[in-house]
């Protein structure tokens, strides 16, 4: 479909600190904005949570031309528990297989010059051990579904990506809207999927127009939508309109107004620090600790 395209995917994180080490320090990416806000997203961006929580987005480069990961961090909530849904990232960087080496950061060799690490939270990593090009090192993310050829005719005739490339021993297939972005693979993990709580979301831009036929689809189809369009702000920065949607087996799916995304998104040179002194700021930590008292397990 032209003029869609992948922009990035949503986690759920428990340890903010650990988790801006392993994006910033090991795979070397730029903290690209930080925002808080005090009551939860009326897209539940940040999960199925009411109270005050924090997005920071991360990436190789501008969100124009680079797939990143959004970290939602909910005050309060210290742990989420691990599905079957998101079965990893894959980006090529040799310098980030250099920093988990030399910060001791746990790295397993699964194939030739490829390794397997874990974001705080559990989350798999594939780096691929070869130079970082200059073009967006993320390659592409893999999602597990429970019946592929479903799946596959989800993501190709009604959100229009095209088939780059199966492969049938793996029970995988590979899609994208264009050759340059960053790709969705599909592996058929030959069960129900389970999304435990700390479920993502994976995020797409369209043109603004383009929403409203979207969301008329899916209810032609009688596909699940879970947040019908809707306009959100952020405080001091451009409103944009987001429709949220659910595939066969319930992966979250954002499309947002690309125009007004682009303002949106553009880099915060100051998104380094401000995530740096909300983290210094957040307390929460030691008033668990003094109390006595764990932080909630989602």
């Amino acid at each position: 479909m032209a003029l869609r395209r992948a922009l990035h995917f949503v986690f759920k994180v428990g340890d903010r600190t650990r988790t801006a080490t392993f994006y910033r320090d090991v795979l070397g990416m730029k903290i690209l904005r930080h925002e808080e806000f005090e009551e939860g997203c009326k897209a539940t961006c940040n999960g199925p949570y009411d109270g005050k929580w924090s997005k920071t987005m991360v990436g190789f480069g501008p969100e124009d031309d680079h797939f990143v990961a959004e970290l939602t961090y909910n005050y309060g909530v210290g742990e989420y528990h691990l599905g079957n849904d998101f079965l990893g990232l894959t980006l090529q960087s040799s310098q980030a297989v250099s920093n988990a080496k030399r910060l001791g950061w746990p790295l397993t060799e699964v194939g030739e010059a490829l390794y397997l690490t874990r974001a705080p939270g559990g989350y798999p990593f594939y780096l691929v051990d070869k130079e970082q090009p200059h073009s967006d090192p993320v390659q592409k993310v893999c999602l597990g579904v429970s019946d592929l050829q479903r799946s596959t005719h989800y993501w190709t005739t009604l959100l229009g990506m095209k088939v780059v490339e199966k492969n049938e021993e793996k029970k995988t297939v590979l899609l994208g809207f264009a050759d340059t972005h960053c790709k969705l693979e599909l592996h058929d993990s030959g069960g129900t999927v389970d999304h435990g709580t700390s479920f993502g979301r994976i995020a797409f831009s369209c043109p603004r127009e383009q929403l409203p036929d979207l969301e008329a689809l899916m209810k032609k189809e009688n596909q699940k939508i879970l947040t019908p369009l809707v306009s959100l702000d952020t405080p001091g920065k451009t409103t944009v309109e987001v429709v949220i949607l659910a595939d066969p087996d319930g992966h979250e799916i954002c499309f947002v107004g690309d125009e007004a995304f682009r303002q949106l998104s553009k880099v915060d040179p100051e998104g380094n620090e401000l995530l740096d002194k909300a983290m210094a700021e957040d307390k929460s930590d030691e008033w668990f600790a003094k109390h006595n008292r764990q932080k909630a397990a989602a």
